[in-house]
């Protein structure tokens, strides 16, 4: 049983052509140290294009109607009323500084399903986003969403993010005969971070009370006492589906575990994500090991997981919006998992193993590592929402395109009111490759380190780190200067974020294009070429393999490669 569990994850993850494969981390106020709130995401799918979306603010006549398409596949979905008015959205941020990010779980088979279902998960984020301005109305937003219209995906984790609270979506469809879907949101405890890579992630939860409301009574969803929310059905569903004993007690029901159990793929591939970020700010996640790898999932009469991570944990130190791109940076490095360290990664050290991630010797089933950086990355971001500014110039998307360990985030002003011409949306396509666009510039400078990792990487990363430092610091620069024209005329300050932004943007793909060229011209044809001042000629190197290598070489080989004298 346990081998079909994992071959599912498997094929869930890696084989579906437009499923996305996502990693969020989020970070409440009292977890970082300017006191933003922070969420991440990597979007990370085969066929992802990455690029930078935008959606003006714009009022709507009486009886306007929005055209729903499937996010992954642009498939027509229908049609639903617009409303009146649509908030500047740049990116997965608006301007009221809401920021949205989401990993697909899947969870039970049978619910994947809903036909006539109009709102999948990415519509879900984007209406939201033009449609709401803080976390608890964006729940509100959402949730109404697919309780009208349908639920046209399977299992997901959202993140929900505003200038003062971070929350947790998780939602899944009831399948064929049932419209809309069951769900359940928890605010994260200030001071917190939390995480969620494909797996859902809340298990229990308090039932109706002070603190905790079902979706009947979410006129007091804006009490700021209430921390979680559910649908009124969430329980009752999985009794009547079989998913949770229908004798059992609501006060021990688990979402995750009644509507996406945990197995080995589920604790691996997605969990061993969460268990990285963690580990890197506790020092109390060694315990949690043999769960995150799968080796050991302890589990209840119910079927549920009792050796589970927490749902959040307080950081042993507090973080700022460099860390949290470096989090999204992982390889499990430092662990024996390390993906640098074993032979897949080759005399170079590469961390990355091309697909399929499972594979099969002499009858048995082995893997690849999914880490929290991957090569399959479209687009990635660090939101940070600041309540301390005015929202024309509190919130930042911190946007990239590709593998977050070898792309630079540039900071976009959430009030923008137009993108960089590197990142838009119709500057090629992923099979369409056009020099101009930022998507196939840090493609390119990626692709070309994955050869001579040990080599080229660290080049990328000094330049990477350089670059999000300055651009750091020019941010307190133009936070500074906006604010004072936003004192005097709001139009013109929100002109020179939006300068700033694009400006910024087109600036680090014109860095990066030169950059290609030269570490091109320094590593091709597995030499490193240093120029000589005053000489024609560079000088030429050729770093030795490793002796590791040249020994398994000389095994394989025989004495076919041997010196005879």
């Amino acid at each position: 049983m346990r081998k079909i569990h994992l071959l599912v994850t498997l094929v869930f993850l890696c084989c579906t052509s437009y499923t996305m494969a996502c990693t969020n981390f989020l970070f409440t106020k009292g977890a970082t140290k300017d006191g933003s709130t922070m969420i991440t995401y990597s979007a990370d799918s085969h066929v992802l294009y990455g690029e930078l979306y935008h959606w003006p603010a714009q009022d709507w006549p009486a009886g306007s109607m929005v055209d729903v398409y499937e996010w992954d596949t642009g498939k027509f979905l229908g049609k639903i009323p617009q409303v009146a008015h649509t908030y500047n959205v740049v990116g997965n941020m608006n301007e009221h500084q809401l920021a949205i990010s989401e990993t697909t779980f899947g969870g039970r088979k049978e619910l994947e399903t809903q036909s006539g279902a109009i709102i999948d998960y990415g519509s879900a984020i984007y209406l939201t986003l033009q449609r709401a301005k803080t976390a608890r109305e964006a729940i509100v937003v959402m949730t109404d969403l697919f309780t009208r219209y349908g639920w046209a995906s399977s299992g997901e984790s959202i993140s929900i993010s505003d200038p003062n609270e971070v929350w947790i979506l998780e939602i899944i469809g009831k399948g064929e005969g049932e419209k809309g879907a069951v769900w359940v949101a928890r605010m994260v405890p200030d001071g917190y971070v939390s995480a969620h890579a494909n797996q859902a992630r809340i298990t229990t939860f308090p039932l109706e009370g002070k603190t905790s409301i079902s979706s009947d009574k979410m006129n007091k969803i804006y009490n700021p006492e209430v921390t979680t929310v559910y649908s009124k059905d969430v329980i009752s569903f999985a009794k009547e589906k079989g998913f949770y004993p229908k004798d059992a007690k609501n006060s021990d029901f688990s979402f995750s575990d009644s509507y996406a159990p945990v197995d080995f793929g589920a604790a691996r591939f997605c969990e061993i994500r969460v268990w990285a970020f963690f580990n890197a700010v506790s020092s109390d996640m060694a315990q949690y090991w043999d769960y995150a790898t799968g080796r050991n999932i302890m589990k209840d009469s119910k079927g549920y997981a009792t050796n589970r991570m927490p749902l959040w944990i307080k950081p042993n130190r507090k973080l700022d919006v460099l860390d949290a791109m470096d989090f999204m940076r992982d390889h499990l490095e430092g662990t024996e998992l390390d993906m640098s360290k074993d032979l897949g990664a080759g005399p170079y050290g590469c961390p990355y193993r091309w697909r399929p991630m499972q594979w099969k010797v002499d009858g048995k089933e082995y893997v690849h590592e999914r880490t929290t950086a991957t090569q399959q990355t479209g687009f990635t971001f660090v939101t940070q929402s600041r309540s301390w500014l005015p929202d024309e110039i509190g919130g930042i998307l911190w946007f990239a395109v590709d593998d977050a360990a070898n792309t630079v985030y540039f900071p976009m002003y959430s009030s923008s009111t137009a993108v960089p011409e590197a990142y838009a949306v119709g500057n090629g396509s992923m099979m369409e490759f056009t020099n101009e666009a930022a998507f196939w510039v840090f493609s390119q400078v990626s692709n070309f380190a994955y050869t001579r990792y040990d080599l080229i990487h660290p080049e990328i990363r000094e330049k990477q780190k350089g670059l999000e430092m300055q651009y750091q610091n020019f941010v307190q620069i133009a936070d500074a200067g906006a604010k004072e024209m936003l004192a005097k005329d709001k139009a013109t300050a929100v002109q020179f974020l939006t300068d700033f932004s694009c400006n910024t943007g087109n600036s680090l793909v014109d860095q990066w294009r030169k950059f290609y060229g030269y570490l091109f011209c320094k590593y091709m044809d597995g030499n490193i070429k240093t120029a000589v001042p005053g000489e024609k000629n560079p000088k030429v190197e050729n770093k030795p393999l490793p002796d590791w290598f040249l020994r398994m070489l000389i095994k394989q080989t025989g004495n076919k490669l041997e010196v005879i004298e």
